[in-house]
C-alpha cells in the first residue's frame, strides 16, 4: 500500500472512530437505565473488552514481558483516565463531559514544560491561555464560581489530567503494538471501575434486564474499548498529530447532536463559547510549528 494511501486510510479511521466515540454515551446510559447503575456498566464493559483481546495479548505476549514498568503503567493509566470519562457521562451533560475531555492538550503542554523541561512555544503558551479561559466561561456560565458542578465534569476534569500523564508516558516509554496496548489499557480501565463501583452504585442484584445489558455490554467492549480503540491506535502512528487532533473533533459534534437530539441537552450560550475556545485551544497545541529538538 502506498504511503498516500496510509495516510487517507488512517485518516478516515481517525475521523470515524472519533465519530463513534461521540456516540458511546448511549450504550453507557443505556446499560444504567438497564440496571447496571453507577460504574458497574463500565465494569462490564471493560471486563469484556479484557477477555476480547487476550487472545491477543497472549500472542504477543512477549511484548508485555519486555516491555519497561513504565511503559505499562502509562498505558494502564490511560485506560483508568477513559474509565472516568466513561463513568462520567452517567453524572454530566455529554457535550460538556467531552468538551472537558479536550482539555488534555492544556495539560499535557502544561506537563510537558513543568515536568519534562520541554521548550514551549509561543503558539502553545496561546493554547493554554485559550483552553483555560474557555474552562472558566463554561463552568462559569451559569453565574457561580468556574468549577465543575457535577460529579461527571469532576471526573472527567481529573481524568484528563490523568489521560495527560499517562499519553506523556506513552509516548516517551511505550513500545508495544496496538494489541497488546489495547489489553493493558481495557485492563487497567476496569481495575479504575471496580475500584470506584461500589463507591458509586450498589452490587447489582435484582431488577437488571439481563439480555439487554448483555448485548450492550459485548457491542460496547468489543466494539468501542476493542477494536475501535485498536483501530485508533495503529492510525496514530501513521499521521501527524496535528491531523489526529483535528480529525478526533468529530466526537465533539456528534456527541453534541446526539445529546442535544436524543436526550435534550443543549448548551447555554456561555458554554458554547467556552467550548469553542476550548477547540480552538486544542488546534493551537497541535498546529505544526517549526521544529524544536527536545531533551532526551
Amino acid at each position: 500500500m502506498s504511503e498516500a494511501r496510509v495516510t487517507l486510510v488512517a485518516s478516515a479511521i481517525t475521523l470515524i472512530t472519533g465519530a463513534l466515540w461521540g456516540l458511546y454515551w448511549l450504550p453507557v446510559r443505556a446499560l444504567d437505565g438497564h440496571g447496571l447503575a453507577g460504574a458497574w456498566g463500565t465494569v462490564a464493559i471493560t471486563l469484556v473488552a479484557c477477555v476480547a483481546l487476550a487472545p491477543i495479548a497472549w500472542t504477543k505476549r512477549y511484548e508485555l514481558a519486555t516491555a519497561t514498568p513504565a511503559a505499562l503503567i502509562s498505558v494502564a493509566l490511560g485506560g483508568a483516565a477513559f474509565a472516568l470519562y466513561s463513568i462520567g457521562f452517567l453524572y454530566g451533560r455529554v457535550a460538556l463531559v467531552i468538551l472537558l475531555w479536550f482539555l488534555t492538550p492544556v495539560w499535557s503542554v502544561l506537563i510537558g514544560r513543568f515536568v519534562l523541561g520541554w521548550p514551549v512555544s509561543r503558539l502553545r503558551l496561546a493554547a493554554i491561555v485559550i483552553g483555560l479561559s474557555g474552562l472558566g466561561l463554561m463552568l462559569g456560565a451559569s453565574g457561580g464560581l468556574p468549577l465543575p458542578s457535577s460529579l461527571g465534569e469532576w471526573m472527567t476534569l481529573v481524568g484528563g489530567v490523568i489521560w495527560s500523564v499517562a499519553t506523556t508516558g506513552m509516548r516517551t516509554k511505550s513500545t508495544l503494538s496496538p494489541g497488546p496496548a489495547t489489553f493493558v489499557f481495557a485492563a487497567g480501565a476496569a481495575l479504575t471501575a471496580l475500584c470506584l463501583a461500589p463507591f458509586l452504585a450498589p452490587l447489582p442484584a435484582s431488577g437488571v434486564d439481563w439480555p439487554a445489558a448483555l448485548g450492550l455490554t459485548l457491542s460496547a467492549g468489543v466494539f468501542w474499548w476493542g477494536a475501535a480503540t485498536a483501530a485508533l491506535m495503529w492510525a496514530t502512528v501513521r499521521l501527524e498529530p496535528a491531523r489526529i487532533g483535528i480529525l478526533l473533533m468529530s466526537e465533539v459534534l456528534v456527541g453534541a447532536v446526539s445529546a442535544a437530539l436524543i436526550a435534550g441537552e443543549r448548551l447555554a450560550a456561555l458554554e458554547i463559547a467556552g467550548g469553542a475556545l476550548v477547540l480552538g485551544a486544542g488546534l493551537l497545541e497541535v498546529w505544526p510549528g517549526r521544529p524544536t529538538q527536545r531533551p532526551a
